[in-house]
């Protein structure tokens, strides 16, 4: 039974993401972060205006529960002629364990390979990111290797593992 929907983003979101954009612990893994709300603001912005863009290669939705936003997943094409995308997805502390981040990855893997036809989708993840990693195992994807010194951080370089999956296996899956 499906917990979670997810729909386009709104200007208004940008209070609920905020809400745990702008906490440590949700930032500790990322290149960005702990979010002012101008930045907030300018997240929420940027997906509104890429959703306009002619084609389209970011698909950014809010994860809602309830009616409340409790994250936002994403698939991007990263190269059409070679039909690849990347997966991503971030949640509210609060709503970490529920498995809504495997449901929202599970319904962007469906979309990638059902609707968009895509060949391959790839995610990336810290290396001490345990939470992350067992969620792209559960979807079948399978770790692919390390990418080194590949994000940025505010204390440095940050490997980060690379995991996938074709469109083959997930039919299988």
């Amino acid at each position: 039974m499906e917990k979670i929907q997810l729909r386009e983003v709104k200007e208004e979101d940008w209070r609920s993401i905020h809400s745990y954009a702008s906490i440590e612990e949700v930032c500790k893994y990322q290149p960005w972060g702990p979010n002012t709300e101008e930045e907030s603001k300018a997240y929420v912005n940027d997906i509104i205006e890429d959703a306009l863009v002619k084609p389209r290669t970011r698909y950014a939705y809010a994860i809602v529960e309830e009616g409340s936003v409790i994250g936002v997943c994403e698939l991007n094409i990263r190269d059409r002629t070679n039909e690849r995308g990347e997966i991503a997805y971030i949640l509210h502390p609060d709503r970490w364990g529920y498995g809504f981040a495997s449901e929202a990855a599970r319904t962007l893997l469906n979309f990638s390979f059902e609707e968009l036809g895509l060949h391959k989708v790839s995610a990336t993840c810290n290396p001490e990111n345990n939470a992350s990693k067992r969620v792209l195992a559960k979807l079948g994807m399978k770790k692919e290797g390390v990418l080194r010194d590949d994000l940025k951080m505010r204390d440095g370089w940050r490997d980060s593992l690379l995991f996938s999956i074709l469109e083959t296996e997930w039919t299988k899956h």
